[in-house]
């Protein structure tokens, strides 16, 4: 494993985190402070492309595999005990194509990175209310934004 791992390590533009380095810690950290894992390693990604090689990593060593969008998972999902955690949150651009109502965001950009783009648009995203949560986590599990009507 620590083979694959080292070989991982040179296929990333982003960082490899494991226990013994100083940022070990705040890396493995979630949102939810109740959740205590301790991944054998965290990848904070600088690109897109070290998506791939991560998922290959953790299919080539059988190891547990979390991705982490915004980190605010109340369940702790964004983390894994003993595998590998790809940490997409340095990934958070937001585009806003203005003319055409249209956001693009990264695979880390979290509600807050969303309203501090559109805001001076004039745009609005009715996704969410908590804004350190993740645009991923919202659009895959859901949430129910200020523009939302009320139900009942």
């Amino acid at each position: 494993m620590a083979s694959a791992l080292q070989e991982l390590r040179t296929r990333l533009v982003g960082e490899l985190i494991e226990p013994q380095d100083p940022l070990y810690d705040e890396a493995r950290a979630v949102w939810n402070g109740m959740i205590d894992l301790r991944p054998r390693a965290v990848v904070r990604a600088g690109a897109v492309t070290d998506i791939d090689p991560v998922l290959e990593a953790a299919r080539h060593t059988g190891m547990p595999l979390a991705v982490r969008g915004g980190g605010h998972s109340i369940a702790g999902h964004g983390t894994a005990a003993d595998g590998l955690v790809l940490d997409l949150g340095p990934l958070n651009g937001v585009d806003v194509d203005a003319a055409n109502q249209l956001v693009t965001v990264g695979p880390g950009a979290t509600l807050a990175d969303v309203d501090r783009a559109t805001a001076g648009h004039g745009l609005a995203v009715p996704l969410g209310v908590i804004i350190q949560t993740g645009v991923a986590g919202l659009t895959l599990g859901g949430g129910v934004g200020w523009l939302t009507a009320p139900t009942g």
